[in-house]
Formats: C-alpha cells, structure tokens, sequence
C-alpha cells in the first residue's frame, strides 16, 4: 500500500522553492509552479487541495482538504506565518478579476481586455479560519484572529478577535492561552 502523503523524495521531485521538515502533502493535493511555493517544517496538506502561485507556508501549518489558494506573484503572494491553520474548504485568493463590468473576465481573455487585481495576503500567527470562508485579495489577517465557518473576509482584521459573518464582523476577543501552549511545546523540544 502506498502512503497517503509524497515521500521526501516525491517532494522534492516537484521542484519545490524549499521545503522543510516533517512536510505531508496528500497524494491528492495539486500544485502549480511549485517553484514559487516554500513549505516550512510541519506542514500537513491534505486531500483535494490546489496551491498556484507564490506561497509561503512557515512552520506548524495546517490545510485541510480542498482549500483553494491562489496566490499571484511577489507582493500579491500569500503568505501563512506560523501555526495558522485552514478548516476544509476555505480559498484565498491573491488575485481576482474585476468584476465592476468594465473589464472582460476569466483567464481566457488576453491581459489587456481585462483588470486583475493581485494584491497579497497575509495569515498572522496563530490565525485560524472556519471552513468555507474565503479571503480576497489585500487582507491581513492579524495574529492570534479567528475567522468563523462561512465568513467572507474582505478587509483586514484586528489580531486576537474572533470574527463571523458575511462581510466579517467582530464578535469578541479571542484568549491567548495557546500562546502558553505554544511555548511548553517549544520549550520540551
């Protein structure tokens, strides 16, 4: 029986920009311009999720199954600091056509008949979002912020709140005691 996630070799068989220790990307995971994408140590991807563009994932990162990220190209890559992690289907998106009716849309029409907006995004620290958000271009998700399931973050959020809704609104703050958890577990090594 095969395993469930690429070997060390299968991963650095996908021409990775780097990628670190402890990394399981699921079998069933796609990734596109793999040279543009660095996974840092203990990243767990897994089933059905799509990566394309410049990504940067730290350490102690969690996806679940079929997130969409598409990042754009240095500043609009997407970038997850430390221990954030991804509930099942939640996207982000680097960039996204405009949709105001000025401009044609989709991949298929040449770049000048169309106004794609690439801005970066970033998921602080310890920042958890909900299963089915989706992040758009521009957003800063502060450190320690959560995202609740189905909200629709179209604007920065403060770091350590708890956010729900669509558009995202803030429901209270979000306690810090992981970040005790955080270090015991550092500390042991």
């Amino acid at each position: 029986m095969t395993d469930s996630f690429l070997s060390h070799e299968e991963l650095h068989a996908l021409g990775l920009k780097a990628f670190g220790k402890n990394c399981k990307v699921s079998r069933f995971a796609r990734i596109y311009g793999a040279p543009a994408i660095s996974l840092g140590d203990h990243v767990r991807i897994d089933d059905f999720t799509i990566l394309s563009g410049e990504i940067v994932l730290q350490d102690y990162i969690h996806i679940a199954s079929h997130c969409t990220l598409h990042g754009g190209k240095g500043d609009a890559r997407i970038t997850m600091q430390s221990f954030s992690g991804l509930s099942a289907r939640v996207s982000i998106y680097a960039r996204s056509d405009d949709y105001s009716g000025e401009w044609l849309t989709n991949p298929t029409v040449p770049a000048d008949f169309t106004n794609v907006i690439s801005k970066g995004v970033t998921i602080g620290r310890h920042a958890i979002i909900g299963t089915g958000a989706v992040v758009l271009p521009g957003v800063t998700i502060g450190e320690g912020a959560a995202a609740g399931a189905m909200t629709l973050v179209n604007k920065s959020l403060d770091p350590f709140m708890i956010y729900a809704g669509n558009p995202a609104r803030p429901l209270k703050p979000r306690s810090r005691t992981f970040l005790d958890h955080e270090k015991a577990m550092l500390d042991r090594g």
